[in-house]
């Protein structure tokens, strides 16, 4: 899968819709500087991506790498209709084989002033409903025809719901059990995030052992339940610390950690330095 960390968002450039007849093949490219995402809807595409082989049948999608050799496998057996976009983007993305920890819980900064998110694209799948897919391509074609800013703009958000439904496309067909376990928890977590933590009580909550529950997260997120309930708290207490004047010694309450010291001591282990210090350098 292709990982995009954003902000910003990908941008859409063109788009366009082919048709092959029998024994027709899709054009032979290297390093074309954009992603080229590729819905058939009838017939059948067989390409490759260097030693990668992506069969785009009817109902099925494929993205293909701006910084790779895309070539034709082998012709068309039947008449073959598809559509194609062209997009970029100005963030960092690259090939994962699982879902990391989110950014947002590694970020460098002492205060994160933007919310980074990722989302994620297999390199090709079969589409569930494919309808919903085909609709939104014929608009953006539609679109097309009208060179005016609203037009342009409409089909920026167009493209971002074309993306948006091909990563939900992926989730209903199922992400790795331990990742939806992990997931679960994480979300029990954020939600219980003030409360002591119990273990027992998210064995319960999820109905899985705890020592399962806490492999799901170690390998999806890279850290146990605690490591990463501690994490979240930290990062609601820079904002308590930054946008309240709340004493420390009650955000430190507020925030879960129980005990002043052991509030500031986990502070200043994930920010590199103390609360005080931190509230004084982001307040005016």
């Amino acid at each position: 899968m292709l990982q995009f960390i954003a902000p910003p968002m990908p941008h859409y450039i063109v788009s366009g819709e082919d048709i092959y007849s029998i024994g027709g093949k899709h054009a032979n490219r290297s390093n074309i500087g954009v992603f080229d995402l590729i819905v058939v809807t009838r017939g059948g595409l067989f390409l490759e991506e260097g030693s990668m082989a992506l069969p785009v049948p009817a109902g099925s999608y494929a993205l293909l790498r701006p910084d790779r050799v895309h070539r034709t496998a082998m012709p068309c057996s039947e008449e073959t209709h598809f559509y194609w976009l062209h997009f970029q983007t100005l963030g960092r993305w690259f090939e994962a084989e699982e879902k990391p920890l989110p950014p947002s819980l590694l970020e460098t900064e002492p205060y994160a002033r933007i919310e980074y998110f990722s989302f994620y694209l297999q390199r090709s799948g079969k589409l569930r409903m494919p309808s919903l897919v085909f609709d939104a391509f014929r608009h953006l074609l539609q679109l097309g025809t009208e060179p005016s800013p609203l037009a342009l703009y409409k089909q920026q958000q167009l493209f971002h719901e074309i993306l948006l439904h091909l990563q939900e496309e992926d989730e209903t067909r199922g992400d790795r059990p331990y990742e939806r376990v992990a997931e679960k928890a994480a979300v029990y977590l954020r939600r219980h995030y003030k409360e002591p933590l119990s273990y027992q009580r998210l064995a319960e909550e999820l109905h899985f052992h705890q020592n399962h529950i806490a492999l799901c997260m170690k390998k999806t997120f890279g850290c146990t339940p605690l490591g990463y309930v501690t994490r979240y708290r930290v990062e609601m207490a820079k904002r308590l610390l930054i946008h309240t004047d709340d004493p420390i010694g009650r955000i430190a309450e507020e925030t879960g950690f129980g005990s002043f010291p052991y509030f500031v001591r986990c502070f200043t282990k994930h920010v590199g330095v103390q609360p005080r210090a931190f509230r004084m350098e982001h307040r005016v």
